[in-house]
């Protein structure tokens, strides 16, 4: 878990940093007022990141404490900063900071300035560390590019490899994550599918902030949620117990959706005891589905072993390195795929209107199609591409757009319906015609 040291003077700014931060799960080790603050809490906390204003009380800006902390702790620094004029910013970029945030500021915007800064500060440190292992191997005196001296250029950066899942809300499913930030992602997609299913569904957490996009679902009783407090989760199996008493032993409506966040593992023995309920309630033909997610930071080889014992699929998410991608669940792929992360941004760039498609299927914003790309596939996307796509189906007759308080929310008309399955239906038919599957063809119902 990322630690991070925020500093800004505007209290409102530091809370509402504080509470995002942690919703997102890094670890805010403390926060700063000025510059000389920032300094000697990078010392003494050693953060691994550093959010930084630039304009605050003191003898030292932002950009001088930057600088100080950058040229002693070589610790990553992103301004966070109300002034974005050509003289500030020429004057931040000698300090060589890791990235320029200006307020006022979205949650997406600092979780991909935040991922961005920490993947390029562990690659510096990789090339570093393989630079100097050439060195140590090389003749005294040799120069770089010398045979069997690399030069720095060619040295090989970590690379990020994404796996592509699918279906995988069929079953009890086990996920073991180490960095919390991948989860949410996972179970609001899997909240997703399993409302469009039908069914009930039944969210317990330690810590999410989840349940803000699905009020209306939780206010119908389509969802229920709980916060699993420390100390509290020995309620958990009795509750379980009453939902899944009742059901009958058929699919959708009757069936039951249970996603289980275990972010805090010290109650271990009855998480354990809460995931053999779950299995004997399956195993007796109640229809429940859903994912166990579980922090293995903390966990040692006998603790996953016994977690996995009697699930059949497990997902294991193991660092930054690895980033886990869920694609709309209708076209046909292979259950898990690894690829490079840059072809998924490839595809997902120059491919966007299917991506953009396929997010359609209720009222959305422009901006939370952005937040579902980056979410899904760890591609941004600026908002002016969504918008051009969104405002040519508006025009066609295919799109309405409605404002909800200060959002601009589209939704397909009925034609749009039909349009939509046809498009993507014509996009999945060319795909597999490029890749040599002919034996795909639309779907009928188009």
């Amino acid at each position: 878990m990322s630690k991070i040291l925020v500093v800004d003077d505007e209290a409102i700014i530091t809370m509402q940093l504080e509470e995002r931060l942690h919703a997102m799960g890094y670890t805010v080790v403390g926060m700063a007022a000025s510059g000389e603050d920032a300094i000697e809490k990078a010392r003494r906390l050693m953060p691994d990141l550093i959010l930084m204003d630039i304009v605050m009380p003191g003898r030292l800006n932002g950009i001088e404490a930057a600088q100080a902390i950058i040229s002693e702790l070589d610790i990553p620094v992103v301004f966070v900063t109300s002034y974005a004029d050509d003289v500030i910013i020429e004057k931040a970029k000698q300090v060589r900071p890791y990235g320029y945030i200006v307020k006022p500021f979205n949650e997406l915007e600092i979780k991909a300035a935040i991922e961005v800064a920490l993947f390029r500060k562990a690659a510096e440190l990789e090339m570093k560390k393989i630079a100097e292992a050439a060195r140590a191997r090389a003749p005294p005196g040799a120069a770089p590019g010398a045979e069997g001296v690399p030069e720095a250029e060619y040295l090989n950066l970590p690379e990020v490899k994404t796996v592509l899942l699918k279906d995988i809300f069929s079953d009890i499913v086990l996920f073991l994550y180490t960095d919390p930030s991948v989860k949410d992602p996972i179970f609001k997609f899997a909240i997703e599918a399993g409302l469009k299913k039908g069914g009930r569904i039944f969210f317990a957490y330690h810590r999410s902030v989840l349940q803000k996009y699905f009020l209306q679902e939780i206010r119908d009783g389509g969802m229920f949620t709980r916060r699993v407090k420390k100390g509290e989760l020995f309620f958990l199996p009795r509750i379980l117990e009453k939902c899944t008493a009742t059901l009958p032993p058929a699919g959708p409506p009757g069936s039951l959706q249970i996603l289980l966040d275990f972010s805090d593992t010290e109650e271990f023995a009855d998480i354990i005891a809460v995931k053999n309920l779950v299995l004997a309630r399956k195993e007796a033909g109640v229809p429940v589905t859903g994912i166990i997610g579980m922090n293995m930071a903390d966990l040692d080889h006998n603790q996953i072993r016994l977690l996995s014992e009697g699930i059949a699929k497990i997902i294991v998410s193991t660092g930054k390195d690895t980033t886990i991608s869920f694609a709309h669940p209708t076209f046909p792929a292979e259950s898990l795929t690894i690829v490079p992360q840059a072809t998924v941004e490839d595809v997902v760039k120059k491919m966007l209107e299917p991506v953009i498609l396929s997010l359609l299927e209720k009222p959305i914003s422009g901006y939370d199609i952005v937040h579902e790309i980056h979410n899904r596939y760890k591609v941004l996307i600026p908002q002016a591409r969504i918008y051009t796509v969104l405002h040519d189906l508006e025009l066609a007759g295919y799109l309405e757009m409605k404002i909800s308080g200060k959002s601009k929310l589209y939704s397909p008309t009925e034609p749009g319906k039909k349009y939509l399955r046809q498009r993507l239906n014509e996009f999945k038919f060319v795909f597999r015609h490029i890749l040599g599957d002919e034996s795909g063809a639309p779907d009928k119902k188009a």
